[in-house]
């Protein structure tokens, strides 16, 4: 296997570990089988985990991590739950491996999300968006969100994107925007 760029979500942890600054408030937009809490539960204080699917919500339940808040809700919303400064989030777009492919992601909710993402994440931190656009909706997201990005003031933010150019069937991509101190 290859080290540097495995995959999309490696890559994102990856820079989160090393290029973080603070590891107060962590937020894992996009729960699915946890593996991103997990991972941001040994590094944060407090990690905020959301996910529209109750199934997710309940099976991590029982991983008993004292550090995560659970939060049965779209990520639209963070602003209703986070009153903190965020230190990091991190979103992997897309449906619920091994779950109903039908139930995504979508590109409004998705932006709206990032958008606040942006309002409250901390000087030098990151906001990490693994993008998976082998799907409909997918491709809607990916769009929306390059757009918007591309806007962002340059003195306050640097964004980067990660992607695949060997690899064949829309390959995943990595969006990292970190905010200046």
């Amino acid at each position: 296997m290859f080290e540097y760029a495995n995959s999309v979500s490696e890559l994102a942890q990856f820079i989160i570990k090393n290029y973080c600054r603070n590891f107060n408030f962590a937020v894992d937009a996009t729960l699915g089988n946890g593996h991103d809490t997990d991972f941001l539960s040994t590094l944060f204080s407090k990690v905020y985990s959301f996910d529209i699917q109750k199934c997710a919500i309940d099976n991590y339940k029982k991983s008993n991590k004292n550090n995560v808040k659970l939060i049965n809700d779209s990520h639209e919303y963070i602003d209703k739950y986070i009153e903190e400064k965020i230190d990091c989030f991190i979103y992997n777009l897309g449906y619920l491996p091994g779950g109903d492919k039908s139930i995504t992601t979508k590109a409004n909710s998705t932006l709206n999300s990032i958008i606040k993402a942006t309002k409250i994440i901390n000087n030098n931190g990151i906001i990490a968006i693994c993008m998976y656009v082998g799907h409909q909706e997918g491709e809607k997201e990916k769009n929306c969100i390059l757009n918007f990005v591309q806007e962002l003031s340059k003195k306050n933010f640097n964004v980067t994107l990660h992607k695949y150019i060997n690899r064949t069937n829309n390959p995943p991509m990595l969006l990292i925007i970190e905010k200046n101190s």
